[in-house]
């Protein structure tokens, strides 16, 4: 692309010629990198700044690569290379990429879903109902990059602007109609969905997490806020109405709105007849508001509703996936089917085994994400609570505070008297090791409360702990981030040697599809 026609998209301080000034003549750029790494001959680097490094202190590298000019918000001194300097890199690279693959995100239907919890669920419920319509759909999210047919696995939950766009225009060409991904607080702090043409957004909820990485509570709430505050009347803007933090974002948006909720009954879709007895939901969804779906050809009254996977944070879930579905005009008998066909996604309170007792694997982000799978589990029928707790490395005293005050909270209300925690040490990488602070601080409010707790450094050992005392008819729950991200696979090969009359296929059936962890 010719360098005047790309560069055109961004706003120019000031310029500093190199030995060859690209303004000079409309010369080629052939690419374009954030990472010296990447740069070849005749491409454009973008320095951009980072929560750990910073792309100036790469220029020179990328100069002796081949690179033909530079964007910086910062001059770089005795680099030969044209520097064009901007006020924010990140919002020129975003606005680059966009140009560079010719506007991919306008040629797609996409819908972004921001929340704390629930966004790799809710992006994939919301595929397999478009794909269960028969269309050809896109995915962007935590586990994996999906345009078509073709899959790869994901590096980021929202990936740099450029690699984002580079995805939309691959989506293009394999003609991707629809598409949905998960919208992270950094992705948006960090400008990574920069010129990205929503369709549709979508904030769940918003609870505390990544207080640390975001350096306060207010940073990460409007960085989540961003999403819909920046949406215009064009676009379509989601809302769950039972979440305090989310519901007043629905007067601080420019887009047409549509909310949900189940205990508030002022929302736009509203549950009715939950049942939630066996851990998987059933319900009917109704549409209460009908004259905000007047675009609908077919307007159903009801939406009936039997969900495969287990939780009351599914069927939070599942009410943006449905709203999502009836903004693209999805019959009410298709969103059914899809979300009954829909088998969930690992390690979101995803059942991993059932015979006499019954596993479960959940993430255990954060305590907005324990609060909601806690609640489930006391909606549930079952003997006995077991609880193996990967304590989460290397995020910080305050995640780790709020982690253990909502066990605590829960523990009376689920009959538990004992946690088996463990920090996975041998499972883990350096950035998420356990440090000694967030092993202290664990200790101090669970011991506060009076609660036990037996604490391993090793994940088989602490799972094996609990594997001991569960007894038929009972749940045993691993529970944690990155620590128990190999808690299934352990679980499940010490369960094969318990009981080795079950077939092997059985045990394992829930690892077929995993991603992480095996």
């Amino acid at each position: 692309m010719k360098s005047e026609e790309l560069l055109h998209v961004i706003d120019i301080i000031e310029t500093r010629p190199g030995q060859t000034h690209l303004s000079e003549k409309p010369a080629e750029l052939n690419g374009i990198a954030y990472h010296s790494g990447q740069v070849s001959d005749g491409y454009l680097f973008v320095c951009i700044k980072g929560y750990k490094t910073d792309g100036h202190l790469y220029l020179d590298q990328a100069a002796q690569k081949g690179a033909a000019a530079a964007v910086v918000e910062d001059f770089q001194d005795n680099v030969p290379v044209t520097q064009y300097k901007v006020a924010d890199s990140r919002l020129a690279l975003a606005a680059l990429a966009d140009k560079y693959y010719n506007h991919p995100s306008r040629k797609i239907n996409l819908t972004g879903v921001t929340a704390t919890n629930g966004k790799t669920t809710t992006t994939y419920m919301i595929n397999s109902i478009l794909q269960e319509h028969g269309l050809n759909t896109g995915l962007v999210g935590t586990v994996i990059v999906k345009a078509g047919n073709n899959i790869e696995p994901a590096d980021l939950t929202t990936p740099e602007s450029l690699d984002l766009h580079r995805f939309f225009s691959r989506m293009v060409e394999e003609k991707v109609s629809h598409a949905v991904m998960e919208v992270s607080s950094s992705g948006l702090e960090l400008k990574r969905v920069g010129s990205v043409d929503f369709n549709t957004v979508i904030v769940n909820n918003i609870s505390r997490e990544h207080i640390d990485l975001h350096g306060s509570y207010e940073n990460y709430y409007n960085a989540k806020a961003s999403l819909v505050r920046t949406a215009g009347k064009k676009q379509w803007a989601v809302f769950n109405l039972d979440c305090p933090q989310t519901a007043p974002l629905v007067k601080e948006t420019g887009a047409n709105v549509l909310t949900y909720g189940i205990k508030n009954r002022d929302a736009d879709i509203v549950v009715d007849n939950l049942d939630l007895s066996t851990g998987r939901a059933s319900f009917q969804v109704n549409l209460k508001n009908k004259h905000f779906f007047s675009f609908l050809s077919e307007q159903p009254d009801s939406i009936n509703v039997n969900l495969s996977v287990l939780g009351l944070h599914s069927v939070y879930n599942s009410m943006a996936a449905i709203l999502a579905a009836l903004i693209n005009k999805i019959p009410a008998e298709t969103i059914s089917r899809a979300l009954l066909n829909f088998k969930g996604v690992e390690r979101r309170f995803e059942l991993i085994f059932e015979d006499d007792f019954m596993v479960l694997d959940d993430h255990f982000a954060n305590s907005g994400n324990i609060n909601v799978t806690l609640e489930t589990l006391q909606m549930m029928n079952y003997e006995k609570l077991h609880l193996v707790y990967a304590i989460r490395g290397s995020r910080g005293v305050t995640v780790n505070r709020e982690n253990a005050e909502a066990l605590v909270y829960w523990a009376p209300k689920l009959g538990l008297d004992k946690i088996i925690a463990t920090t996975s040490s041998s499972h883990v990488g350096e950035k998420d090791l356990v440090t000694a602070d967030e092993l202290k601080v664990y200790k101090k409010v669970i011991a506060q409360a009076g609660l036990k707790t037996e604490i391993y450094e090793e994940l088989p050992d602490a799972i094996a702990a609990g594997l001991k005392e569960t007894n038929k008819g009972d749940v045993l729950l691993l529970a944690g981030c990155q620590g128990m991200d190999y808690g299934a696979s352990i679980c499940l090969g010490q369960i094969h040697k318990l009981k080795p009359e079950l077939p092997e296929k059985m045990v394992f059936s829930a690892l077929k599809n995993r991603v992480a962890g095996v």
